[in-house]
């Protein structure tokens, strides 16, 4: 039933790093495209230790990744990094789809079979 083709620790990390609103809106930012720190800093109100520590998490995780040129660092989102966790939710949804099809498919079958049940009743009554 586990998911083999999904590395768990990587999904793991990528799951941690998401799971914060902060880095979320910091992934949302990247998603137009490299920014500076000091731009992607400007819209949160933290001191830059703190923010800093949430781009490591994103960048410990592969979900971003960085490069400093002389005092400028750039940040910038790594797309397939996702691609583990897409497929990892995309499988649970098609399992729990198939899950809810079947349940659907029971629940059809026994109206229908309470159905018959109560029509066979009032014709002998």
């Amino acid at each position: 039933m586990a998911n083999q083709c999904v590395d768990t620790a990587t999904l793991t990390d990528i799951f941690y790093a998401l799971a914060d609103p902060t880095r979320r809106d910091i992934v949302s930012l990247l998603g137009r495209g490299p920014e500076t720190v000091s731009v992607l800093a400007a819209p949160f109100d933290m001191a830059l230790p703190s923010f800093m520590k949430h781009l490591s998490v994103l960048e410990r995780s592969g979900v971003i990744r960085s490069d400093k040129v002389g005092r400028v660092r750039t940040c910038e989102l790594v797309p397939a990094s996702l691609n583990d966790a897409e497929r990892w939710l995309a499988e649970e949804r098609a399992t729990w789809e198939a899950r809810t099809d079947r349940m659907v498919a029971f629940v059809e079958k026994l109206h229908q079979e309470n159905t018959r049940a109560q029509g066979k009743r009032k014709r002998r009554q």
